[in-house]
């Protein structure tokens, strides 16, 4: 018996020794320093979005302007307002800035809350197996059967428009893929030697779970949460461009490039580029930066980088 219980303890890297507690610092420092050699187009994204959160979170220090407040002076890029101003003469710069509180809110919330489910639901999934995972898989299969943006659709025709309605829209769809990749960590963790010691000593099944099998599927769903980011504030911007997401005059990219080509034929440029570029720039930089994770994550690539 205490032979299993060591192989399980040194096994698992879920039980660290305490001993190594005082090198946390360092460690870290190391990480990044591996992670910016492994991918300098990754460290790049990575500042691009420290440099969005920054602007979200003190958007009343950084506008220039209010981003409600309207001159009914329509104008391009200018000394005054240098991304020019909207139809109702607000400031378009300041509206990018405020747009990016409720966009990554909305991005944010629904990944966590859309990923967390996932993840519970495939380590139960993959875990228990049997008829709870036949019958919990048929329902997977249903979800990811709907476009992504259509079951958002549906969703928000069912609840209702508001800034809740939007965020749980976006996180039912970010389950199914959560879930599946989750799961297919799961079946081959389940079968390693320390699960199996664990299973033999008696340990509780949810204790396992737990202890020894979500912290491995934690590398993969962080990979999958940053691509799901990307694909949020996606979802988001067009929810808003149809008319469904956030309601003015809240501003959010999506609504601003939704407003201007509802309100014209043809909008004037400055409109629909500015807004266009933040949603460009942050999905493109999300991605990249999972791209980048799941590269930094490879046992291969990582023993040749040290």
């Amino acid at each position: 018996m205490s032979n299993l219980s060591t192989a399980i303890s040194n096994k698992n890297p879920a039980s660290l020794p305490s001993s190594e507690a005082g090198g946390v610092g360092q460690r870290t420092l190391s990480a990044i320093r591996r992670f910016i050699r492994s991918s300098p187009v990754g460290a790049v994204s990575l500042a691009i979005w420290i440099i969005i959160i920054f602007m979200a979170i003190f958007a009343p220090q950084i506008a220039p302007h209010d981003p409600l407040e309207p001159t009914y002076v329509e104008e391009g890029p200018s000394a005054a307002h240098i991304l020019g101003t909207d139809r109702l003469g607000r400031d378009v710069l300041s509206r990018i800035i405020f747009g990016a509180r409720i966009t990554l809110l909305v991005a944010f919330i629904s990944v966590l809350l859309g990923d967390a489910i996932g993840f519970l639901w495939g380590i139960a999934s993959g875990y228990l197996g049997e008829r709870f995972d036949l019958i919990s898989q048929r329902l997977v299969d249903v979800l990811m059967s709907f476009p992504g943006l259509i079951l958002a659709l549906l969703l928000m025709v069912v609840l209702g428009a508001g800034l809740t309605t939007v965020i749980i829209a976006i996180a039912v769809t970010r389950i199914p893929s959560s879930t599946r990749i989750t799961r297919s960590v799961v079946l081959t963790v389940k079968e390693t030697s320390y699960v199996e010691a664990a299973r033999m000593i008696g340990v509780p099944t949810w204790a396992i779970m737990l202890r020894h099998v979500a912290p491995q599927c934690v590398a993969p769903i962080l990979v999958v949460a940053t691509l799901h980011l990307g694909a949020a504030i996606f979802a988001e911007s067009a929810l808003s461009f149809l008319g469904m997401g956030i309601p003015p005059p809240a501003p959010s990219w999506g609504n601003m490039l939704g407003g201007v080509l509802a309100a014209a034929f043809r909008p004037p440029w400055w409109l629909v580029i500015f807004p266009g570029l933040a949603i460009t720039i942050s999905i493109m930089a999300a991605n990249l930066i999972g791209d980048a994770l799941r590269d930094f994550l490879d046992p291969k690539l990582r023993q040749r980088l040290d």
